[in-house]
């Protein structure tokens, strides 16, 4: 075998420019379908942290009739809060939030919103409710920065809030934009006013009443509830399976790439294997001639299809390693806007790369390469040696 391998790479580097062609299409291939899937996996972690750090926390608990893509169910999405989260509430390790239905009233347009009551200065989440308790003459409003540009509204801004009660009747006030976050998650910025929990609870009639409850990392309790009175648990798994299937997509979409890429590599490889038999017909029958088996001939031919991808491997290294750390630490910026796509994706995408995820895409392009190389290899066996000392094929 040792020798097998001296002599296929004695003929690579003899090959000259035609190996080093191979070479090239090949470690293009090796950096590109790396970086694709380095660009999913790290869309995937950005997507779930951001999701955890803005929206959903380490988990939530849902009223049972909440249903987030039905605003019908909001009349019926509350209830008390429960005893057993009063400690965990005032430790600040669960947060509850009110949620209902309303309207506003920008430079005289009407935009329907959905009126979130949140706990002034809780940590759970990034949103920066703190800023509820700043004082002016109406009522302290945050909003998301995709809202505030839909809007064209500002800080300092005040703009008409209209909501209905309990009991059915409609209300209306004053708000005062006292902040404008901008996060990566735009289901919590569009369309969303966040006020202080006690007001909207005040404004509603809703006293002591809540929608969802969101905890963090240090609300041990988790396990000993999957329905608390009314509310149900949403474990995170759950809550970004949204995410999950769209990442899941896009792979099987890349995967079209990917094969496309593999196949124009695997056919420059399968050229130059059929072509090296073709020419090389005197040193086949030598090889033979010298004691070799077919068989040994055949592995000679395999390995220095094989070595191309070794070689690509290496030649990927040198020119592919400082561009995916670059792309890991600079990010890849979307081309288009993909605030609108309506899910968590940032502007810019920072690749996450792993050793596994590094062998397993070498470890694919050498089997197939191989599988490649002994496939036209296969011909060396039904040839005779007298014939192929004379360079004919029988």
């Amino acid at each position: 075998m040792w020798l097998a391998i001296k002599l296929a790479y004695r003929n690579l580097i003899g090959a000259g420019l035609r190996t080093w062609l191979n070479v090239i299409v090949l470690s293009f291939s090796f950096v590109v379908i790396i970086w694709m899937k380095g660009i999913v996996v790290g869309w995937d972690h950005q997507a779930k942290t951001d999701m955890a750090k803005w929206q959903i926390g380490a988990g939530q608990f849902w009223h049972e009739n909440y249903d987030p893509f039905d605003p019908f169910t909001l009349d019926e999405s509350y209830a008390n809060i429960p005893k057993d989260f009063q400690k965990s509430i005032s430790e600040g390790t669960i947060t509850p939030m009110l949620i209902v239905q309303g309207t506003v009233y920008p430079q005289g347009r009407m935009q329907s919103v959905m009126i979130k009551g949140i706990e002034v200065g809780q940590d759970v989440l990034e949103i920066p409710s703190q800023k509820l308790d700043t004082i002016v003459d109406a009522v302290p409003a945050v909003i998301g920065q995709l809202m505030a540009r839909d809007m064209k509204l500002g800080i300092g801004d005040r703009v008409t809030l209209r909501w209905r009660d309990v009991k059915g009747t409609f209300d209306a006030t004053d708000i005062q934009i006292v902040a404008i976050f901008s996060s990566n998650v735009p289901a919590i910025e569009s369309g969303q006013v966040y006020i202080s929990l006690q007001k909207l609870q005040e404004m509603t009639l809703l006293v002591d009443k809540a929608t969802i409850f969101t905890f963090n990392k240090s609300f041990a309790e988790v396990e000993k509830f999957t329905t608390i009175d009314k509310f149900v648990l949403k474990e995170k798994g759950e809550l970004t399976k949204s995410i999950d299937e769209m990442i899941e997509t896009k792979t099987v979409g890349q995967s079209v790439f990917y094969f496309i890429l593999i196949l124009l590599a695997m056919l420059a490889i399968f050229d130059t294997q059929v072509l090296s038999i073709f020419r090389r017909q005197k040193e086949i029958g030598t090889y033979i001639a010298l004691g070799y088996t077919r068989q040994q001939v055949v592995g000679l031919f395999t390995v220095e299809g094989a070595m191309h991808s070794i070689l690509a491997a290496l030649f990927a290294a040198v020119y592919g390693l400082p561009f995916l750390a670059w792309q890991a630490k600079a990010g890849w910026t979307m081309p288009i806007d993909v605030s609108e796509f309506g899910m968590a994706i940032a502007q810019t995408l920072y690749p996450v790369y792993s050793v596994g995820l590094v062998l397993s895409t070498t470890l694919i392009i050498v089997v197939v390469t191989t599988i490649v190389s002994y496939w036209p290899s296969r011909k060396i066996a039904k040839m005779n040696p007298t014939e192929a000392l004379r360079g004919k094929i029988q």
